[in-house]
């Protein structure tokens, strides 16, 4: 049977942008892939209205999912560049909810131990997923899910994603899937905008000329982030020899459990 796979995302286009490599891959391999959006978005932009702006990420995300062959996206809704400030538990029931839910055997989400993360809805989202995952199984955490009929879930397969990740330990090739990643991220036009936008203007602010790194690429904020995408993709294949690769922490078992697989395998 197919597995199923939930991958917990800040934003709209964090799940592509992180491990959209392995997505792919999974879905190649026949997974049946649900992302799960939690916030809006709706603030990541010099030109657009944060209303505006939340309606326009929908929008992307749901042909970002379609490009990548994703199930359509769960949208949780919370205002952007606020997750930090909700109530305490209130993401980790909706995910341990979702979790029972769809009953994954993958779960993809930001790493709670990566280092240097400055967003605070990353934050927000990798912490509450860690405890989502980990205790989802156990029926005593919040047990009014099992009379609702949503049975408590043990996740084998974790993969934590990170901008920097000190214990990746897991190298993913994904140099037959980088294309539909970057297709997919393309999808998310506001946001590939801002991005190069927030960069350009931090480049200028530092005197740097971009234009002589990336030529024709800065006219096109698609291909300057293609660009970005590969480099990054390529530095890490080379850890394994293959040209491109995504980074991951990847968890399975108690160690305990781990270890005695090994001693038997």
């Amino acid at each position: 049977m197919s597995k199923t796979v939930l991958a917990f995302a800040p934003h709209p286009d964090d799940a592509e942008f992180f491990a959209g490599g392995l997505l792919a891959n999974l879905l190649a391999e026949g997974a049946k892939v649900y992302l799960v959006i939690v916030s809006d978005g709706a603030r990541g932009s010099f030109e657009h209205s944060s209303q505006a702006l939340a309606e326009i990420r929908r929008q992307e995300a749901q042909r970002a999912a379609a490009v990548l062959g994703a199930e359509p996206p769960i949208f949780l809704g919370y205002p952007d560049l606020e997750l930090d400030t909700l109530p305490p538990g209130v993401l980790r029931e909706r995910f341990i909810r979702l979790i029972r839910q769809y009953r994954p055997e993958i779960v993809v989400a930001g790493d709670a131990f990566a280092r240097y993360e400055v967003h605070p809805d990353h934050r927000a989202v990798a912490w509450a997923a860690s405890d989502a995952i980990h205790f989802a199984h156990l029926p005593r955490m919040h047990p009014e899910h099992i009379e609702q009929g949503l049975e408590p879930h043990f996740v084998v397969e974790k993969y934590f994603y990170g901008e920097e990740l000190p214990l990746a330990n897991r190298i993913v090739d994904i140099s037959h899937s980088i294309e539909r990643k970057i297709a997919a991220l393309g999808e998310h036009r506001s946001q590939v905008q801002f991005l190069v936008e927030d960069v350009l203007r931090q480049a200028r602010l530092a005197g740097l000329d971009l234009r002589a790194v990336l030529g024709e690429a800065l006219d096109d904020p698609l291909q300057a982030i293609a660009w970005a995408i590969r480099a990054q993709a390529a530095a890490i294949g080379q850890r394994i020899g293959v040209a491109y690769a995504e980074a991951y922490r990847y968890v399975r078992f108690h160690p305990l459990v781990e270890n005695l697989l090994a001693t038997q395998g």
